[in-house]
């Protein structure tokens, strides 16, 4: 029940952050200016998009390997 807790929070606090984050390079940014306001917030959410699932799967897999190494730690010291 904790890690679905953990696993909502995670996911809230990503989407409610999502809309005020830049995440554009130099030229991104350059030429979502060209392109115009609705267009390069689209560009914007797409960058977020592809960049949250890559993230996603690095989080899971520090919290598998935290959790083990503290599982491991415990044991050491019994």
């Amino acid at each position: 029940m904790n890690k679905i807790k953990l696993l909502f929070f995670y996911v809230a606090i990503m989407l409610c952050g999502i809309q005020s984050v830049i995440a554009q390079c130099s030229i991104c940014t350059k030429t979502a200016s060209q392109l115009g306001e609705g267009p390069a917030h689209s560009l914007n959410v797409g960058i977020l998009y592809l960049m949250f699932m890559p993230l996603t799967i690095m989080a899971y897999i520090g919290f598998k390997w935290w959790k083990k190494e503290k599982q491991i730690m415990k044991e050491g010291n019994n």
